[in-house]
């Protein structure tokens, strides 16, 4: 991708997963890459992975105070900032009238409040200096109904209508757009599913298959590019056709 060389990127979430992935994929577009996870052992691993990466931060995104410290120690470290992809998430499957209070509070506060807390501070910075891309990870389940997780497709939605707010007030000088993921092959996807609950929802998808992380980095290195400069305020759904006919509410 065009212009992602040297750039200073930022990955929430990034010591497993889609974010790992991410980081693997910036690495190998030459940008000097951090990886901000609340997982001694996720940060240890990726390090290990990859030895050229910048650094590693702990932090939990829904605790303000820990990302205030860890972005202000990562943009020492980086020497700025220009791409923050904002992935960090989780998710707990279960029946709507079988979530706790303490539950849904949870996934808020990782899912929507600490993607608002880690998109409010890189815009900050963003906006001082010489502007920037942050990508947020929606998903599918933020655009169409899904049984067994209301508290994390209410978490998507509003990451969805965060993004286009955010992309109105912050253009010119940052571009803000969101990747929605379908299914996608992940650790906390597999930890979730059997291999036959995994083999029902891939005879759903046109495609015929979960998508693996590395197709949506890819995604997410297209967005943070200078081959998207014109590219902002917008969702972009990698599904496998899953949700063009209505297949999702299946």
């Amino acid at each position: 991708m065009r212009g992602l060389k040297g750039k200073r990127v930022v990955i929430t979430g990034g010591g497993s997963g889609i974010g790992a992935a991410t980081a693997a994929r910036f690495l190998e577009e030459g940008s000097l890459v951090a990886v901000l996870d609340r997982d001694p052992a996720a940060c240890e691993k990726i390090r290990a992975q990859h030895p050229g990466i910048a650094g590693t931060f702990l932090a939990d995104v829904a605790d303000h105070a820990q990302v205030q410290r860890a972005f202000a120690a990562l943009v020492r470290e980086l020497g700025g900032l220009d791409v923050v992809i904002n992935n960090a998430g989780i998710s707990i499957r279960h029946k709507f009238l079988d979530i706790t209070p303490d539950e849904w509070s949870r996934v808020l506060a990782v899912n929507l409040t600490g993607v608002f807390y880690v998109a409010q501070t890189a815009a900050r910075y963003m906006m001082e200096h010489d502007g920037g891309v942050i990508l947020n990870t929606a998903s599918t389940n933020g655009i169409v109904g899904y049984p067994y997780y209301a508290d994390y497709n209410a978490t998507k939605a509003g990451v969805i209508e965060l993004t286009r707010s955010m992309a109105l007030e912050l253009a010119p000088k940052v571009r803000v757009n969101a990747v929605a993921p379908g299914y996608v092959l992940t650790p906390m996807q597999r930890a979730e599913y059997s291999d036959e609950m995994l083999e029902e929802m891939n005879r759903k998808i046109p495609l015929q298959r979960h998508a693996q992380p590395e197709e949506v980095a890819a995604l997410f290195a297209f967005l943070a590019s200078e081959d998207a400069a014109y590219v902002s305020g917008q969702v972009y759904v990698i599904d496998g056709a899953e949700t063009a006919g209505g297949l999702a509410s299946r």
